[in-house]
Protein backbone atom coordinates (compact mmCIF):
# COMPACT_ATOMS: atom_id res chain seq x y z
CA UNK A 1 0.00 0.00 0.00
CA UNK A 2 0.81 3.66 -0.74
CA UNK A 3 2.33 6.79 1.47
CA UNK A 4 -0.48 9.14 2.12
CA UNK A 5 0.11 12.30 0.26
CA UNK A 6 0.56 14.18 3.39
CA UNK A 7 3.74 12.34 3.31
CA UNK A 8 4.68 14.04 0.39
CA UNK A 9 6.89 16.81 -0.19
CA UNK A 10 6.90 18.60 -3.07
CA UNK A 11 9.66 21.47 -4.35
CA UNK A 12 8.71 23.78 -7.27
CA UNK A 13 10.95 25.99 -9.11
CA UNK A 14 10.76 28.96 -10.66
CA UNK A 15 12.38 32.54 -11.75
CA UNK A 16 10.57 35.21 -10.29
CA UNK A 17 8.36 36.65 -13.45
CA UNK A 18 7.17 34.68 -16.11
CA UNK A 19 5.42 31.95 -15.37
CA UNK A 20 2.39 30.87 -16.78
CA UNK A 21 0.03 31.20 -13.70
CA UNK A 22 -2.36 28.06 -13.92
CA UNK A 23 0.98 25.62 -14.19
CA UNK A 24 2.05 27.36 -11.39
CA UNK A 25 -1.25 27.76 -8.97
CA UNK A 26 -2.63 24.49 -9.78
CA UNK A 27 -0.22 22.15 -9.00
CA UNK A 28 1.07 24.56 -5.66
CA UNK A 29 -2.85 24.88 -3.94
CA UNK A 30 -3.82 22.14 -5.52
CA UNK A 31 -1.26 19.85 -3.61
CA UNK A 32 -1.40 21.81 -0.31
CA UNK A 33 -5.20 21.19 -0.41
CA UNK A 34 -3.93 17.55 -0.96
CA UNK A 35 -2.15 17.47 2.16
CA UNK A 36 1.36 17.59 0.50
CA UNK A 37 3.98 19.68 2.19
CA UNK A 38 4.88 21.93 -1.27
CA UNK A 39 8.18 24.68 -1.21
CA UNK A 40 8.51 27.14 -3.88
CA UNK A 41 11.40 28.13 -4.33
CA UNK A 42 11.95 31.17 -6.68
CA UNK A 43 15.83 32.49 -7.77
CA UNK A 44 15.37 35.74 -5.50
CA UNK A 45 13.18 36.55 -2.61
CA UNK A 46 10.39 38.44 -3.70
CA UNK A 47 7.03 37.86 -5.48
CA UNK A 48 6.62 35.31 -8.16
CA UNK A 49 5.05 37.69 -10.96
CA UNK A 50 2.78 35.16 -13.22
CA UNK A 51 1.51 36.01 -16.21
CA UNK A 52 -1.51 34.90 -18.49
CA UNK A 53 -0.52 32.98 -21.72
CA UNK A 54 2.83 34.35 -21.69
CA UNK A 55 1.67 38.25 -21.93
CA UNK A 56 -0.90 39.26 -19.66
CA UNK A 57 -0.32 40.05 -15.72
CA UNK A 58 -1.30 37.39 -13.30
CA UNK A 59 -1.77 36.62 -10.16
CA UNK A 60 1.59 37.46 -7.29
CA UNK A 61 2.76 34.66 -5.88
CA UNK A 62 4.92 34.77 -2.53
CA UNK A 63 7.46 31.75 -2.08
CA UNK A 64 9.11 30.22 0.67
CA UNK A 65 12.58 30.54 -0.23
CA UNK A 66 15.04 30.70 -2.86
CA UNK A 67 16.27 27.59 -4.94
CA UNK A 68 19.94 28.00 -4.34
CA UNK A 69 18.46 27.25 -0.25
CA UNK A 70 16.89 23.90 -1.18
CA UNK A 71 18.68 20.49 -1.12
CA UNK A 72 17.12 17.82 -3.84
CA UNK A 73 17.72 15.59 -0.32
CA UNK A 74 15.21 17.18 1.04
CA UNK A 75 12.07 16.55 -1.15
CA UNK A 76 10.01 13.74 -2.76
CA UNK A 77 9.63 15.60 -6.13
CA UNK A 78 10.36 18.39 -8.06
CA UNK A 79 7.71 20.37 -9.80
CA UNK A 80 8.56 22.67 -13.11
CA UNK A 81 6.38 24.79 -14.48
CA UNK A 82 6.39 26.48 -17.74
CA UNK A 83 6.21 30.10 -19.35
CA UNK A 84 8.38 31.31 -21.94
CA UNK A 85 10.67 33.50 -20.11
CA UNK A 86 10.53 31.51 -16.84
CA UNK A 87 11.74 28.69 -18.13
CA UNK A 88 14.19 30.38 -20.65
CA UNK A 89 16.30 31.50 -17.97
CA UNK A 90 15.57 28.63 -15.33
CA UNK A 91 17.33 26.15 -18.06
CA UNK A 92 20.79 28.03 -17.75
CA UNK A 93 20.92 28.72 -13.83
CA UNK A 94 23.40 26.44 -12.64
CA UNK A 95 20.93 25.93 -9.40
CA UNK A 96 18.16 24.75 -11.07
CA UNK A 97 20.22 22.21 -13.66
CA UNK A 98 22.20 20.64 -10.52
CA UNK A 99 18.38 20.10 -8.32
CA UNK A 100 17.32 18.26 -11.55
CA UNK A 101 20.48 16.22 -11.90
CA UNK A 102 20.05 15.44 -8.31
CA UNK A 103 16.80 14.18 -8.80
CA UNK A 104 17.61 11.85 -11.75
CA UNK A 105 20.39 10.48 -9.67
CA UNK A 106 18.38 10.05 -6.50
CA UNK A 107 15.51 8.20 -8.86
CA UNK A 108 13.06 10.42 -7.26
CA UNK A 109 10.61 11.99 -10.00
CA UNK A 110 10.20 14.97 -11.84
CA UNK A 111 7.28 16.50 -13.17
CA UNK A 112 7.13 19.33 -15.90
CA UNK A 113 4.34 21.06 -18.07
CA UNK A 114 4.67 23.53 -21.07
CA UNK A 115 8.12 25.11 -21.86
CA UNK A 116 9.58 23.38 -17.82
CA UNK A 117 10.80 20.34 -20.20
CA UNK A 118 13.51 23.29 -20.77
CA UNK A 119 14.98 22.43 -17.66
CA UNK A 120 15.77 18.83 -18.47
CA UNK A 121 17.05 19.90 -21.87
CA UNK A 122 20.04 21.61 -20.41
CA UNK A 123 20.04 19.83 -17.82
CA UNK A 124 20.89 16.25 -19.83
CA UNK A 125 18.43 14.18 -18.40
CA UNK A 126 16.47 13.57 -21.37
CA UNK A 127 18.22 10.60 -23.27
CA UNK A 128 15.98 7.27 -23.58
CA UNK A 129 12.71 9.34 -21.94
CA UNK A 130 9.63 9.58 -24.01
CA UNK A 131 7.77 13.20 -23.06
CA UNK A 132 4.90 15.44 -23.83
CA UNK A 133 6.08 19.37 -23.47
CA UNK A 134 4.99 22.14 -25.86
CA UNK A 135 5.21 21.68 -29.14
CA UNK A 136 7.83 24.93 -29.31
CA UNK A 137 10.62 22.90 -28.29
CA UNK A 138 10.17 19.48 -29.70
CA UNK A 139 13.09 20.15 -31.57
CA UNK A 140 15.07 21.10 -28.35
CA UNK A 141 14.03 17.31 -26.72
CA UNK A 142 14.37 15.34 -29.56
CA UNK A 143 17.91 17.44 -29.77
CA UNK A 144 18.48 16.12 -26.62
CA UNK A 145 17.81 12.87 -27.00
CA UNK A 146 13.77 12.32 -26.14
CA UNK A 147 11.38 11.42 -27.97
CA UNK A 148 8.09 13.68 -28.17
CA UNK A 149 4.72 12.22 -28.34
CA UNK A 150 1.31 14.82 -28.51
CA UNK A 151 -0.62 14.04 -25.12
CA UNK A 152 -2.27 15.62 -22.43
CA UNK A 153 -0.10 13.85 -20.28
CA UNK A 154 3.23 11.14 -20.67
CA UNK A 155 4.60 9.01 -17.62
CA UNK A 156 8.01 7.61 -18.41
CA UNK A 157 9.65 5.04 -15.38
CA UNK A 158 12.75 4.49 -17.76
CA UNK A 159 16.30 4.87 -16.42
CA UNK A 160 14.95 4.30 -13.24
CA UNK A 161 13.40 7.45 -12.46
CA UNK A 162 9.43 8.95 -13.06
CA UNK A 163 8.87 12.14 -15.69
CA UNK A 164 5.84 13.37 -15.37
CA UNK A 165 4.83 15.70 -18.54
CA UNK A 166 2.33 17.65 -19.89
CA UNK A 167 1.88 20.06 -23.15
CA UNK A 168 -0.54 23.27 -21.66
CA UNK A 169 -2.79 24.66 -19.16
CA UNK A 170 -5.72 22.57 -20.86
CA UNK A 171 -4.09 19.39 -19.35
CA UNK A 172 -3.47 20.32 -15.98
CA UNK A 173 -6.62 18.21 -14.65
CA UNK A 174 -4.40 15.12 -15.91
CA UNK A 175 -0.83 16.53 -15.13
CA UNK A 176 -1.93 17.22 -11.49
CA UNK A 177 -3.57 13.71 -11.45
CA UNK A 178 -0.65 11.95 -12.16
CA UNK A 179 1.60 13.73 -9.68
CA UNK A 180 -0.89 13.28 -6.75
CA UNK A 181 -1.30 9.39 -7.89
CA UNK A 182 2.81 9.02 -8.04
CA UNK A 183 2.66 11.03 -4.28
CA UNK A 184 0.00 8.77 -3.12
CA UNK A 185 2.51 5.37 -4.52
Amino acid sequence: MGRAIADAKVLIITQNWGIEETELTRPLRDLRDAGASVTLASAQPGPVETLEHDRFEGERVTPDTTYDRVREEDYDMLVVPGGTTNVDRLRVAPEPIALAQGFVRAHKPIAAICHGAWLLVNAGVLPGKTLTSTRYIKRDVENAGGVQVDEPVHIDDAGGWRLITSRKPDDLDAFVGAITDTLAG
